[in-house]
Order: C-alpha cells, then sequence, then structure tokens
C-alpha cells in the first residue's frame, strides 16, 4: 500500500439500534461516542439501524405485504376512483 493516501482503518464496535447487540470489527468509519470492549480497550461506537442481527433476510422472519389491504384502506380513506375519473388524470 502507498503510505499517506489511505483513511484509517481501525477498530470500531457497531451496535445493532433495534436488538442492541455489539459487534467489534475495523472500518475507516470514526464517532465521537466510545465504548469499553471486553478485551478492556475503548473503541469509537456506531450505532445502526439494521445488522445480520435484525435483519429479516438473516433472522428467517421475512414478512408478506398484504398489497389488498393496502388497496382497501386507500379506497376507504380517499373513496373509489371511477372510470371517468381516471381518464381525466
Amino acid at each position: 500500500m502507498k503510505a499517506g493516501i489511505h483513511p484509517d482503518y481501525h477498530p470500531v464496535v457497531f451496535e445493532d439500534q433495534s436488538t442492541g447487540k455489539r459487534f467489534l470489527t475495523r472500518s475507516t468509519a470514526t464517532s465521537t461516542r466510545t465504548v469499553e470492549w471486553t478485551d478492556g480497550n475503548t473503541y469509537p461506537l456506531l450505532v445502526v439501524d439494521v445488522t445480520s442481527d435484525s435483519h429479516p433476510f438473516w433472522t428467517g422472519t421475512h414478512r408478506v405485504m398484504d398489497t389488498q389491504g393496502r388497496v382497501e384502506k386507500f379506497e376507504r380513506k380517499y373513496g373509489r376512483r371511477t372510470p371517468r375519473a381516471m381518464k381525466e388524470s
């Protein structure tokens, strides 16, 4: 590697916001928040929305969207469109 052209690559702790699970890895990301890890060292803490601990693909909890129910809810709220109204828009 050429010296002086690459960002600082250092240990960082990522925390899943929804499950609270933390894991230590390396990254170029930085943070002002820090956390003491099990090895006694202090590392930057990055809180993220989704990790493999909470993502439906990795957890096996896929959700099926009910599109028919969504259409009916929309029609109840705003009314059903008539063929004439559909031609005018």
